[in-house]
């Protein structure tokens, strides 16, 4: 696991400076080992958290005659099977690491080969001969890669820092970007805040040579979700199935010459995740558990069952974390606005799991792909606005759009009065339209014109004809999964030098999910049907019966505390309102309703406290 930087110029020669000051900013990343590679006009750099083949892992990694060199940052999964196929094709390896397989693959296969690996990756490659630079990412995103394509060259980088550090010129804030961080909390892929700057798209590649040709190409794609059984599929087969891909991608990701553990929340996902490294394990497994003295985000409990069942070595702690210094902290890592608190009990765990370990696997992504979120039961619940006749409708779409914004019913109507079910579940789960229309400067309003969301993010939805329920499933378990809850989990546990694996995003297993229908994985109230099936027996029955508990921090108590000053002093200050962004009197009166404990207005004050902290650290930073 490492943090990889670098660029191509148009003119001129690499310069070690530059390379090294890129690499300098995400020391955190890799604070065991720093390696950098010039060639002309490309300079690849790298910092190492050295977990596989501590001695000779060293990067940059050559091919036999260094035409060819990358620099990496994941894990792949099946290097050894792949190492062997190479070796026998007469491949020469000096090393036992997985980044050497990318070097000969690439010789045997170009970016066709990038279908080959299992596991997660963000991936530059230097080409010699051809003076080609080529960018890889993992299928769903799970390692980040920043680049700027400019006049100038191309610079690329595992955060958006390394790009300015080395020079890159990022060009003017994206405000249509940043419009969707207020639908979102996070702005989705491939944007960024800056003009200049994108996210290489998941299981995609792009390739930039000398010249300034651009090649752009996507390797693959998450299949959507079934809506039917496969003919002769039974749910007890399915659920047979993903029990073996299951326990098939845990033991892939055990593979480590460090220590490993496991984060357990007392989920059901973390929890089958524990239970099948014990099963595969001769050592008792390390977890890792963090508790908040608030008894609603108190999972310990829960966790602690897992834990002694497997007899796991268990580690938790009851947090009071210095909320403002966190929250500070918090931003730098970012390096973009990113609003979803549950970053917080993220770091938090991931640096008390960097006490004792380098590598743990989490239970990430079983939301997602198994129908596990309540967002995917209002798609179905919200088909009843469908029998009203669309005349009728759009009555009602007028008549919430006259109404004051404090009167009941008003989300309601407009919500009614979409034509597109998909439009109401973009409504429903995310900002709503009234609420942004009160909040923001019309400048800072995404366009409300029905179908703009479906438009904008058509990357992230199946090619029709599909479903609302599947087109619905299909954005959680790509657009949403990659932009918000990867970056979260990266970003977090990166800043204390930390790998996290996820084996429920193993893309063969990912597959499996998708080909199974959404009445197996979705029943009455309940999600995740099959995947509990598949795991009913390994886990305390105290887990299949509890409600739903997302991990979260008690943000509405803090923002009444011990954050209480740092968010008035920023949203009412005068740098604030001559931003030009949020409309003060209304921001005021958010404030003051939280405060006075009449309504919870902590998603949305969190929101805008990450993005004036951002937009501080950016003014601090120049």
């Amino acid at each position: 696991m490492c943090g990889i930087a670098g660029y191509v110029r148009r003119e001129g020669a690499a310069e070690l400076a530059a390379l090294r000051a890129m690499c300098d900013t995400i020391r955190h990343r890799g604070p065991d080992d720093e390696g950098y590679h010039l060639d002309g006009p490309c300079g690849l750099g790298m910092r190492r958290l050295s977990i596989i083949d501590l001695a000779t892992g060293h990067q940059p990694i050559a091919n036999e005659d260094e035409s060819v060199w990358v620099v990496f940052n994941g894990e792949i999964y099946n290097f050894r099977e792949l190492r062997q196929e190479l070796e026998q094709r007469g491949h020469r390896f000096r090393t036992r690491t997985d980044t050497e397989v990318l070097v000969h693959l690439y010789e045997e296969e170009a970016e066709a080969g990038l279908n080959r690996l299992r596991g997660m990756f963000a991936i530059a490659l230097w080409d010699a001969p051809r003076r080609r630079l080529l960018l890889a990412r993992d299928r769903f995103g799970k390692k980040p890669l920043y680049y700027a394509l400019t006049p100038e060259g191309l610079w690329f980088g595992s955060e958006l820092k390394c790009l300015a550090a080395g020079g890159a010129p990022l060009g003017e804030l994206d405000r249509e970007a940043l419009k969707f961080y207020f639908v979102f909390s996070h702005i989705p892929d491939p944007w960024s805040p800056y003009r200049a700057v994108k996210k290489l798209t998941p299981g995609g590649w792009l390739s930039y040579d000398a010249q300034g040709d651009v090649r752009e190409g996507r390797y693959w794609r998450l299949p959507p979700p079934a809506e039917v059984p496969l003919p002769g599929d039974s749910e007890a087969a399915a659920a047979a199935r993903v029990r073996e891909r299951f326990d098939e991608a845990v033991r892939l990701r055990l593979v480590a010459d460090v220590p490993l553990g496991a984060f357990l929340s007392g989920g059901i996902d973390s929890s089958a995740v524990v239970a099948s490294m014990a099963l595969h394990t001769s050592t008792p497994v390390k977890t890792f558990s963090i508790g908040f003295e608030e008894a609603d985000y108190n999972e310990l409990p829960y966790a602690r069952l897992v834990a002694q069942r497997y007899r796991t070595e268990h580690h938790e702690i009851l947090v009071k974390p210095d909320a403002v210094a966190l929250t500070e902290r918090l931003v730098r890592h970012f390096d973009e606005p990113f609003g979803d608190s549950s970053a917080i009990p993220t770091f938090l765990v991931s640096e008390f799991a960097a006490r004792h370990v380098k590598v743990v696997l989490s239970g990430d992504g079983g939301d997602e792909l198994y129908a596990g979120y309540d967002s995917l039961r209002s798609v179905e619940e919200d088909a009843r606005f469908d029998r009203i006749p669309r005349p009728l409708r759009r009555a009602l779409g007028g008549m919430a759009a006259a109404l004051p914004y404090a009167a009941y019913g008003k989300n309601w109507l407009r919500m009614a009065s979409r034509l597109s079910p998909l439009e109401r579940y973009f409504e429903r789960n995310y900002a709503h339209y009234f609420l942004r229309r009160e909040l923001l400067e019309p400048e800072w309003m995404l366009p409300g014109e029905e179908g703009f969301l479906t438009r904008a993010l058509a990357r992230w939805l199946p090619d029709p004809p599909a479903s609302p329920l599947t087109q619905a499933a299909y954005f959680e378990a790509t657009g949403r999964l990659t932009a918000d809850m990867l970056v979260k989990v990266d970003r977090m546990s990166m800043a204390n030098s930390l790998e996290v694996r996820c084996p429920l995003l193993d893309h063969q297993l990912a597959e499996e999910a998708a080909a199974l229908p959404h009445a197996w994985k979705m029943r009455g109230r309940q999600g995740k049907r099959i995947f509990v099936e598949a795991m009913a027996d390994r886990l305390p029955a105290e887990l299949w019966n509890r409600p739903k508990q997302g991990f979260g921090v008690p943000l509405a108590a803090w923002f009444r505390g011990p954050l209480r000053a740092l968010l008035w002093d920023h949203l009412t200050g005068a740098t604030f309102r001559q931003r030009g962004v949020a409309r003060p009197r209304f921001v005021e009166a958010l404030l003051r309703e939280h405060q006075a404990g009449r309504r919870d207005n902590s998603h949305w004050l969190w929101g805008l406290l990450m993005m004036e902290l951002w937009f501080r650290e950016g003014e601090r930073a120049r």
